[in-house]
């Protein structure tokens, strides 16, 4: 069983690339709190997401740092030889879901304030909390 589910925030905005067959790849990483134990400082992970097809131009499109996000997906390592000839593991997440827990363009200001229908993608209608029946 190869199975994750994170939440966190962007720590960068999403960079987007091509495969040779068109296919959209975006590419970032989240910042998650660990649980903090009284006797130990904060500590923070950053694993890096990798998203693709349409998927990857939807979090290019809307998010961006320091958005909130949650990820469903899989673990996958790999390696590579550096510059310096030095073999670096590496260990990602592959998404299958990603889900916009904060919305908005990426050229919005990062704000809840203002008009009601601010960072509402277009196909969905906002609502307001007093609508929601839980």
């Amino acid at each position: 069983m190869n199975s994750v589910v994170l939440i966190g925030r962007l720590t960068r905005d999403p960079e987007i690339r091509y495969t040779g067959e068109q296919m959209a790849v975006a590419s970032f990483s989240v910042a998650i709190d660990r649980p903090q134990r009284n006797d130990r400082e904060k500590q923070t992970d950053f694993p890096r997401i990798t998203v693709f097809g349409k998927q990857a131009e939807n979090c290019e499109k809307y998010l961006k740092k320091g958005r909130l996000v949650g990820i469903e997906g899989r673990l996958q390592t790999g390696s590579y030889t550096n510059k310096e000839g030095q073999k670096v593991y590496t260990t990602d997440v592959v998404a299958n879901r990603v889900e916009f827990l904060e919305w908005g363009d990426r050229n919005e200001p990062r704000s809840n304030k203002g008009s009601k229908e601010e960072g509402v993608p277009e196909g969905f209608q906002a609502i307001d909390d007093d609508e929601i029946p839980f």
